[in-house]
């Protein structure tokens, strides 16, 4: 599969960072709260890496040592993707800004990310098909699949993995997370719809299916593999429903505070946003 990005000309001149494509973080911030949006990638304050993030960054990295060796018929052990995480540990610690409260701390977190991955590599099955694309960046032109109008601006996503199964190409996402359980559906659309669409503009195939992957923080850890079918026309309307009300906030710079559940976990809550609100 070709992960040559495609590019496409604006419909109009359109000036910012938050104008050089749409990607499907950006939408899931946005629809969680605008102003949170706004604070992150129109003002570009950025929030501080916690350790329940870099832990899930570490394991993004050992699994994609992983899957580009196996697409190169190399087969690495967990002791060998465990050495390759450790040696990069620090380098990852410098480029996050990373702080841990205590050396305990970061030992524990170390532990936990060669845990995790050991017991993923564990749950793969031997069969598991060699991967056509592994932490791929992808972007298209947002066309709209259903009166073919170029919106002006691209879509780009880096997909974590893409296997050619026996009933076709599955699309995959990694996920840390601190419990288990069946996701819904409906908590992964934009970003599920989103990968799916790179991927039949880039290859030109429909994908057979979707997983979300998810790598469980239990004392024991945990991987559960969940299945979704291939998104439908349903899917790719609400997606462009979704992206078209983005691009009206971006055009008339609204940017409204939206409280939620969301706000408990947000770094803006007790700053900015209490400044702006106040």
């Amino acid at each position: 599969m070709s992960t040559a990005l495609m590019t496409c000309q604006p419909a109009h001149e359109r000036h910012g960072s938050a104008w050089s494509y749409v990607s499907p973080s950006r939408l899931g911030c946005w629809l969680r709260c605008p102003l949170a949006f706004k604070f992150r990638y129109i003002d570009g304050i950025r929030s501080p890496t916690t350790p329940s993030l870099f832990v899930g960054k570490m394991c993004h990295s050992g699994l994609e040592a992983f899957y580009r060796h196996r697409q190169l018929g190399i087969a690495l052990d967990a002791e060998d993707v465990a050495k390759r995480m450790i040696d990069g540990w620090d380098e990852t610690v410098t480029e996050e800004g990373m702080r841990f409260e205590t050396e305990s701390d970061e030992m524990k977190a170390k532990l936990k990310v060669v845990d995790l991955v050991a017991a993923y590599l564990a749950h793969v099955p031997e069969d598991e098909p060699r991967p056509l694309a592994v932490e791929a960046t992808m972007e298209a032109p947002l066309i709209d699949p259903f009166t073919g109008e170029d919106l002006g601006i691209s879509l780009l996503g880096i997909v974590d993995l893409v296997l050619d199964e026996q009933q076709g190409p599955v699309i995959a996402d990694f996920k840390t997370t601190a419990r288990g359980g069946t996701p819904a559906e409906i908590t992964h659309e934009i970003q599920l719809s989103s990968y799916a669409y790179l991927f039949r503009q880039l290859d030109g195939r429909k994908e057979a299916g979707l997983e979300i992957r998810s790598l469980i923080k239990a004392k024991t850890p945990r991987i559960e593999f969940h299945h979704y079918d291939a998104r439908s026309d349903t899917h790719f309307k609400r997606l462009f429903g979704v992206i078209r009300e983005y691009l009206d906030a971006l055009d008339s710079g609204r940017f409204n505070f939206r409280p939620g559940w969301g706000c408990s976990m947000c770094d803006h809550r007790d700053t900015h946003c209490r400044r702006w609100c106040g």
